[in-house]
Formats: structure tokens, sequence, C-alpha cells
């Protein structure tokens, strides 16, 4: 059994990670700011697991307060989920998202070196390989990227490296997520994004309840299957699981080492608001919009390398994905409280 320090733990991705870890054995400390996630999320993981992970509510910005953390608990590893994460918001907020993403996360790992905890799973994004050339995506392409969010992702992943280079010592996991959605099964934990959601399944969700009028649905003149632009979507509980090989993995390896999380299977728009639909039992209103510049038609991950060296794959499938969004917002039209 290990002692894993989450960042960001009462997040979505986060929390489900806990809970996989719990479930796994091992024993889970949690840093969090509350910035854009929930406190109550803690008792949800509770609730599902009969453990309730210990909290320190610290910025990853304070280095006292991380300090702290690594003073009072023999940590093992830590899974850094801190960050910001919307495109848009990242387009309108560089700073706040170089700040927080970039001098935040030194801030950790001169924190987890002082401490001579040397093993860390980063959460990177799919977002670091900007437009491929082609589909399905491997982890040897070209990385380049088109929004600030991207490149403090980029950014932290060559500052790990050059970590790794310098010191040995070092073991660094660097997962590349593509497009998480979902909610654990029994409708505890899920995603509760603040205002308008910026992610598609959420988006739908509100327009299942009623919340938002309709979908709008940017393109569907690409060449895919239907005309809208078709993503790699897994299921957050798939995704959390890749966290526990990944962490397993990388407290047994030395060095740095990337590795994609997808399903290596491509969903369309409108594929993903049918899969809804059924879940929902109601046909869905949605209008087609203009384009987004700079969105691509296709992006699916290779996800060989991750079933070799992790002894991972994605086990759920799109209608499972919204059946379990769906029965989340049922049971919790006011979000996690």
């Amino acid at each position: 059994m290990s002692t894993i320090l989450v960042t960001g733990g009462t997040g979505y991705i986060g929390s489900h990670t806990c809970v996989e870890l719990i479930e796994a054995g091992h024993e889970v400390v949690v840093i969090d700011n509350l910035y854009n996630s929930n406190i109550h999320s803690l008792d949800r993981i509770k609730e599902i697991t009969g453990v309730k992970p210990k909290f320190y509510e610290v910025d990853i910005l304070d280095r006292k307060g991380l300090d702290q953390v690594f003073a009072e608990n023999k940590i093992d590893a830590v899974i850094h989920f801190a960050g910001y994460k919307a495109v848009g918001e990242s387009c309108e907020k560089p700073l706040l998202y170089y700040t927080n993403n970039i001098a935040g996360s030194i801030n950790l790992y001169e924190a987890m070196k002082d401490a001579n905890v040397k093993t860390l799973v980063f959460s990177s994004s799919a977002t670091v390989y900007g437009a491929p050339k082609s589909v399905p995506i491997r982890e040897d392409f070209e990385t380049h990227t088109t929004n600030p969010y991207g490149t403090t992702k980029l950014m932290n992943e060559q500052i790990l490296a050059d970590v790794c280079a310098a010191d040995p010592e070092w073991s660094v996991l660097l997962l590349r997520y593509f497009n998480p959605i979902g909610a654990h099964p029994c409708g505890l934990l899920g995603e509760v994004p603040n205002g308008i959601p910026n992610n598609l399944v959420p988006y739908i969700a509100r327009v299942a309840n009623g919340t938002l009028e309709f979908l709008r649905v940017w393109g569907d003149d690409y060449d895919t299957v239907d005309g809208t632009g078709v993503r790699d979507y897994i299921h957050v509980v798939d995704l959390a699981k890749g966290h526990i090989k990944a962490v397993e993995y990388a407290l047994g390896h030395k060095g740095a080492d990337y590795v994609n999380l997808g399903t290596g299977n491509g969903y369309s728009v409108l594929q993903v608001l049918h899969a809804f639909e059924k879940a929902c039992g109601k046909e869905l209103p949605y209008k087609i919009m203009e384009r987004r510049p700079g969105d691509i038609a296709t992006c699916y991950a290779d996800t060989k390398k991750a079933k070799e060296m992790l002894g991972w794959e994605a086990e759920y499938g799109i209608d499972e994905m919204c059946e379990h969004s769906w029965n989340f917002t049922v049971k919790n039209p006011n979000g996690i409280e």
C-alpha cells in the first residue's frame, strides 16, 4: 500500500481517481483550493468507498502550505490534477493560466524535490498534439499547441522531462487524456461545471434536463461520418483506473514517459447526442452553427502503448458513458452538495 497525494482531488477526474486509489488499497491525501470543485466531493468519496481522504485546503501557489503537507505525511507519489482547464478561458485570461498551471506546478515539483518525493503522474492532455496530421494519434507524434491551456500542459511536460534528465531518481508518467465524460455508475460523483458548460456532454445534459434550450453544434461540413467533429470520449472511471495503473508503474520505474489515455474510437457530436437521447429517453433539440476557429475534424488515440506498458484499456462504451452522465444529472439537479 502506498500513500498518494492527489492535487485537485475534489475535482471531476481527481475525485473519481481518489475512489479508485482507495479501492485499490492505497492511502489518499488530497489538496485542493476548491476554486473549481466542491468540498462535498469528499463525503461522496466516503459514501462510495467507506473512507474519507485526508484533506488540506491548499493552493499549489502556496509553498508553505505544500511543505506542511509533505512534512505531515509520508507521501510515496503524487498525482497532479490541480490546474485550470478551459480552453476558451485560457485565451481570455492567459496570465491566470500561466501563473497557476506553470508557476503553481513548479512550486509543487520543488516541494516534492525538497521532501525527496520523486514519483509523479501528471495530468496532461491530447491538446498537446494540436491539429494532428493523421489519426489515430500516437505518443511519438509531433507536439504543438493552439491555445494557452494546451501550452501550459506542453510546458509542464518539457519541465518534467528536463527534471528527469537532470536527476535519474525521478519517475514521471505524463498522461495525455482525450475527452473524459461520464460519471460514477452509482450517481454520487460526476462533472459539475461552473456556469454554462464548455464540454459537450455536460452541455447536452443541461439540454436534457431543460436548463439549456438546445445544443449548439459547431459545424456540420467536416469530412466525418455525419459532418460533425469526431473525438475520442473516455469514461472518467476508465480514466481514473488508468491513473492507478500509471502510479503503480511509476513507483517501479525511473525516468519520464508519455502515455495516451483514450478508447481508440472516435464518436461524432451527433452520435454522442443520439446516445444521450437513448439514455434520457427523449429527442433533444440542436442547431448547426458556423465552425469554431481552431477546431479539427477528427481526433482519437492510438492506445497500444497504454495496453502494453500499463496493462490498461478502456472498458466502457459511449452508451454507458451517456447513461451514467444522465443518471448523475437526474440524481444531482443542483450538483454535489
